[in-house]
């Protein structure tokens, strides 16, 4: 078979191993306003399982439908379900409405498109190998200026198959998404106090500590607990913020007044299920006149909460400095000891290298700062690595790294002119590669914290965007300060042997840290995705490579005279299969729903021999600590490397197994491989933005003790053991 041939074969052979057969069938009904189907967020259902099959509504531009409290006006979605026998559905998952005003009337509605999930329980006696229709009668209120009742009968049919159920590639990605944004719990303590003709309602939380509650508001699940029209008053504290609404007419009229107060508090970005119980308005959730000023500050024994702006750059430079020696950064080194080599008897060349690699760090720091900055303003839960966090990202990283890696071992040349192509193995490092060097740095580097770094982080996403700003400069500058350094101080660099054929040798050994760089990331996007997603950014590598090879050739081909024109031609339509089999795995792959702090609190999770880990949740803590043990808390990530190396050094020998057992402690892992608003929330408290981050609390209470980013097994002993102690 021809290459052609096979790469044709690869999308049809990926579609077919996520499908597999039979596959979810549905039809769409049209109602008049609303197109109406049965979505499911998986391809078949497994015996004693859970599927959510969603109703999906495709509304007409300018009409709406309406949530479980329609508002002022409305009526929401009604779904009855006929499934076979021993199948039961449970209750819609709602997402955050929409705030639709009509003249004095304010509802809460859906427009465009919208995904309603239903988790429906299989019974364990299903039959595997037969199919199943599950059949819906939705009713929907569908309004512009005049309303419309409209309803439509929906089927869908699934098979019933062995195993784990491969996720539906058209619907499941959407389907997970809209349950990941709905709505949950989040350990929020609400409170409400009728205070003459203004019903305060005070939520409190870590989820709050440091967000962006501007846009704030509470849909009320009752559509008679408050008047909806009037705007909802913000005032925020410290540790959370309350609200101040109008009394409804449960308040003002009914004879009992109501003893709770549900609803969702839906932020910028995000949104929490609360439920509010009579109380007093606490002073740390700014109901008594605290003014709605910039985000609150980190409190209690955070690292960051008490740095003030000098102290807190201060920090960030020297945490800059002590960044270059983690373990995350050491990859990077060979990139940055390449471009030095190849001008270092230049003093002029390598001090224009010098700055435009500073030039890359800064402006990377403040673009990742900026954006990271404008994403927690939105309402996101993301600290500082937050882009590793993107399978997508991380992908691109992957393919990224192994050109860089194929560069340095001499397949192609990039920035060279044709005539110097061939000259030396230094001489492509100009003023783009040093720029570009440093830009890659920082990318692969900011997932990783260092000492004094993690509390001058913590201290800047509390702050103003401008004083945040300038902490994140001084993390550059003294990230690039030692190679900005070099390069200014001849007399170092006069030390190194002078050019020659060694350069070429040291530049492609150099290339394999980057090769490993590329393989750490791909394992990276593996625990992200799955293993079919992985498998298309394997096949993108092997082109990559491939169009690597094909534009050295071209290149060679003209330093030779010779034409060039086919193999820069396949070097192109090789990248662009790439990049096709790219988004063929990421839309693949699973959304993030699951987190490791909302996982089952009871699961074990796998850390190789020695020391086991189970999956953390603050309720395990409160739980743990109750029950007299002593409780060490590991917040990490795959992508982050001082945090692997950690693991594989001081949390997996046997003197730390027996110091644990000997001490009745339990270890505990946060995984923030994936987005976790409550993970990001814990870290927050403690006045990070970023992992790794250990806390060991003592048992029965007590403020948990906080240890280094690098660890030993003594430090981790010794802490354990000072806990157990008391």
């Amino acid at each position: 078979m021809s290459f052609r041939k096979l790469f044709a074969a690869v999308p049809a052979l990926m579609v077919a191993l996520l499908l597999g057969a039979p596959v979810a069938k549905a039809d769409p009904v049209q109602t008049g306003h609303i197109e109406v189907e049965l979505v499911s967020q998986e391809a078949g259902v497994a015996p004693g399982s859970t599927v959510y099959v969603a109703l999906r509504q495709k509304i007409q531009p300018g009409w709406h439908t309406y949530w479980r409290n329609p508002g002022d006006a409305g009526d929401a979605t009604r779904i009855v379900w006929t499934l076979p026998a021993g199948w039961t559905a449970g209750d819609i998952v709602w997402p955050t409405p929409e705030k639709s005003r009509v003249g004095p009337l304010l509802d809460f509605a859906y427009t465009n498109e919208v995904l309603l999930p239903v988790p429906i329980s299989v019974p364990a006696n299903a039959q595997v190998g037969s199919v199943v229709t599950l059949k819906a009668a939705a009713a929907f209120l569908v309004c512009e200026q005049v309303c419309v009742p409209e309803d439509a009968v929906v089927t869908l049919t699934l098979p019933v198959v062995a195993g784990m159920p491969q996720t539906d590639p058209k619907w499941g990605a959407k389907v997970a998404d809209t349950l990941a944004k709905a709505p949950k719990p989040a350990g929020l303590k609400a409170v409400f106090e009728l205070q003459g003709s203004v019903l305060k309602l005070a939520v409190t939380g870590a989820p709050l500590k440091g967000a962006d509650v501007s846009g704030a508001f509470f849909y009320p699940y009752s559509g008679k607990v408050i008047e909806h029209p009037p705007e909802q008053k913000i005032e925020r504290g410290p540790e959370g913020l309350t609200l101040s609404l109008t009394p409804g007419y449960d308040f003002t009229q009914a004879e009992a007044k109501p003893t709770e107060l549900a609803g969702v508090l839906a932020l910028n970005g995000a949104a929490y299920e609360i439920t509010a119980t009579p109380g007093t308005i606490p002073a740390e959730a700014g109901g008594l006149g605290a003014p709605a000023a910039a985000p609150a500050k980190a409190t209690g024994s955070a690292e960051g909460a008490s740095l003030g702006l000098p102290l807190a750059v201060a920090f960030a430079f020297i945490g800059g400095l002590i960044l270059n020696l983690m373990p995350c950064v050491f990859p990077i080194l060979s990139m940055k000891a390449a471009s030095l080599t190849a001008h270092a008897h230049d003093a002029g060349k390598t001090r224009v290298q010098g700055l435009a690699f500073l030039v890359g760090v800064v402006v990377t720091f403040l673009a990742l700062a900026g954006l990271l900055i404008a994403v927690r303003a939105g309402g996101a839960a993301v600290g500082w690595g937050f882009q590793l966090q993107s399978p997508a990202v991380v992908a691109a990283l992957a393919l990224l790294m192994l050109l860089v890696a194929l560069n340095m071992s001499g397949v192609f040349e990039v920035g060279a002119s044709v005539q110097n192509a061939a000259s030396g193995a230094g001489g492509s490092g100009g003023l783009g590669g040093s720029f570009l060097t440093g830009a890659l740095a920082v990318i692969v580097a900011a997932p990783c914290t260092a000492p004094f770094m993690a509390g001058a982080l913590g201290y800047a996403l509390t702050q103003p965007p401008l004083a945040s700003l300038l902490v994140f400069l001084a993390l550059a500058l003294g990230f690039a300060a030692p190679f900005v350094l070099l390069a200014f101080i001849p007399a170092l660099l006069g030390r190194l042997p002078r050019p020659g054929p060694w350069m070429d040798v040291l530049k492609k050994g150099l290339a394999f840290p980057m090769y490993a760089t590329a393989a750490w990331l791909a394992w990276v996007y593996s625990q992200q995705t799955g293993s079919i997603p992985l498998a298309a950014l394997l096949a993108a590598s092997v082109l990559v490579a491939f169009a690597a090879w094909l534009y050295g050739l071209a290149q060679a081909r003209q330093i030779a005279g010779k034409g060039a024109a086919v193999p820069f031609v396949l070097a192109a339509l090789s990248l662009v299969a790439a990049v096709a089999l790219v988004v063929v795995g990421v839309r693949a792959a699973p959304a993030a729903s699951a987190s490791a702090s909302t996982a089952t609190p009871s699961a074990e999770l796998s850390s190789g021999p020695g020391l086991a880990a189970e999956v953390w949740s603050p309720e395990k803590v409160k739980t743990l600590q109750a029950q007299g043990k002593v409780v060490m808390v590991d917040f990490t990530a795959d992508w982050c490397v001082t945090c692997k190396v950690n693991e594989g050094t001081a949390l997996k020998g046997q003197r730390v197994v027996d110091a644990f057992k000997a001490s009745d402690a339990v270890y505990l892992r946060a995984d923030w491989t994936k987005r976790d608003a409550v993970i990001a929330a814990a870290l927050a408290e403690h006045g990070r933005a970023g992992v790794p981050l250990y806390l060991v609390y003592p048992k029965g209470s007590g403020e948990p003790a906080v240890l280094p980013q690098l660890l030993t097994e003594g430090l981790v002993i010794e802490a354990i053991e000072k806990a157990a102690k008391g």
